[in-house]
């Protein structure tokens, strides 16, 4: 199916430093979208925005701390400037700490939640202020099954993706009147530096597939872990004409592995 609605628009895009992130500021540039490619790693930054530059798509990349509200209104000012209104917003930064609860750090908790909830509410009320009056619009937030599975040493992580997934849902009712769509992306084990930064230089793909009995961890259903590509995909179908009469909804991407709760 070939998607139509975004060809020309201005797509800001969060976490486009690597991973998820990258793979959809790749996939909106490749439909046609002027995309801001934002991070914090400005180095990472600048060799996608390089890579995509070669391929000939439309992408500028804007390095930046998204728990920063002030630095966060400033730049979207500065893209509308720069490329005109924003109208997609892909929430795909976040961040990662393991731990046991009782063993969790101040410091971790509140990254964890500052960075995947916070710079959620940042990025999508400085765009929704800027789109209500424009009356269209769409947004996306990037979660993760943990949002909607416990699992174990994920406390941090899987509260914070909770946050930002309920966040989206009410601003999503909150816009509705407006015609602005908001949804939300929740991927499973996906290939990116984050999954493997969790196993170090033991990772093995087939401990998410196969899953782990002692932690109550169910495998993968499709026996693969996802491409930051298929996460991408979904992305680019929720922000697309094609799924013009969907809003609040949250589209797992994760082989089967939440079993559908």
């Amino acid at each position: 199916m070939e998607l139509s609605g975004i060809e020309s628009q201005v797509a800001l895009v969060t976490g486009a430093a690597q991973g998820i992130g990258a793979a959809v500021a790749g996939a909106l540039a490749g439909a046609g979208a002027h995309v801001a490619a934002v991070d914090r790693n400005a180095e990472a930054l600048a060799g996608v925005v390089a890579k995509l530059g070669a391929e000939g798509q439309s992408v500028r990349g804007y390095p930046l701390d998204i728990r920063d509200s002030q630095a966060v209104d400033a730049l979207v000012h500065r893209i509308e400037d720069e490329q005109g209104p924003i109208g997609i917003l892909v929430n795909a930064a976040g961040v990662l700490h393991t731990a046991k609860v009782v063993e969790l750090s101040d410091r971790h908790w509140g990254e964890a939640l500052s960075v995947n909830a916070g710079g959620v509410f940042n990025l999508c009320r400085a765009v929704a202020r800027r789109m209500i009056p424009r009356r269209r619009g769409t947004i996306v937030t990037v979660a993760s099954n943990a949002a909607g599975v416990p699992r174990m040493e994920m406390a941090a992580y899987a509260a914070s993706k909770a946050a930002s997934a309920q966040f989206t849902r009410c601003l999503g009712l909150e816009l509705a009147e407006y015609g602005i769509r908001c949804n939300i992306v929740s991927p499973g084990s996906t290939d990116t530096p984050m999954l493997r930064s969790m196993h170090g230089d033991h990772f093995d793909p087939a401990f998410a597939i196969e899953g782990s009995p002692a932690e109550y961890r169910v495998g993968i259903p499709l026996r693969k872990l996802a491409r930051p590509r298929d996460v991408a995909e979904a992305v680019a179908f929720l922000v697309s004409d094609q799924s013009g009469h969907i809003t609040m909804h949250d589209l797992y991407v994760d082989g089967g592995a939440a079993l559908h709760v």
